[in-house]
């Protein structure tokens, strides 16, 4: 059996701390590991307890309270993790940004209207980095610019055609 972890007396600007990280934060794993500490520090409860209140593993309170001996408050938060370098460069979005708020047309394409296909092969051309459409859309979302669908509309070069369009109207509805 392991020997029961005890926190030591901890301070009350740390049990502050603590509580103020519990009640304003929006990640909820460190949440529960604020609650974790709390817990030990304020109720003295075990780990074993602990566990059944969060709803999590023995083990897993015993590493954070650990943890939190060792680091602090710092020490609840995760460390980064390993990862695929991101393709998308401050440069790329600055220059998606630039290029969305041009016409096509201005640029040499044989269309008049962005859509998020078009600009991801026009940016793979441009940049060599090929992303996908759905990336863009995140991309241009987080800038405040929304792609909508072209509203078509049917015109004639008739003089008479909006008199025969409303006539046409009011003759469908009565």
């Amino acid at each position: 059996m392991r020997p029961p972890i005890r926190l030591p007396e901890i301070s009350p600007e740390a049990i502050a701390e603590l509580d103020q990280m519990y009640r304003t934060t929006r990640n909820v794993r460190l949440r529960m590991r604020a609650q974790m500490v709390l817990l030990a520090a304020e109720q003295h409860l075990l780990a074993p307890e602990i566990a059944k209140i969060v709803r999590s593993d023995e083990q897993t309170v015993r590493n954070w309270l650990k943890r939190y001996q060792a680091e602090g408050t710092a020490g609840l938060t995760d460390v980064p993790r390993p990862g695929v370098t991101p393709k998308v460069t401050p440069e790329y979005r600055e220059q998606l940004l630039k290029i969305v708020r041009q016409r096509p047309r201005s640029l040499g394409r044989p269309y008049s209207l962005w859509t998020l296909q078009r600009l991801a092969d026009y940016m793979a051309e441009q940049t060599g980095i090929r992303i996908s459409a759905v990336t863009v859309r995140v991309y241009l979302k987080a800038a405040g610019i929304v792609l909508s669908r072209p509203q078509h509309k049917i015109t004639s070069p008739d003089p008479e055609y909006e008199v025969k369009k409303r006539r046409l109207k009011t003759s469908e509805t009565t």
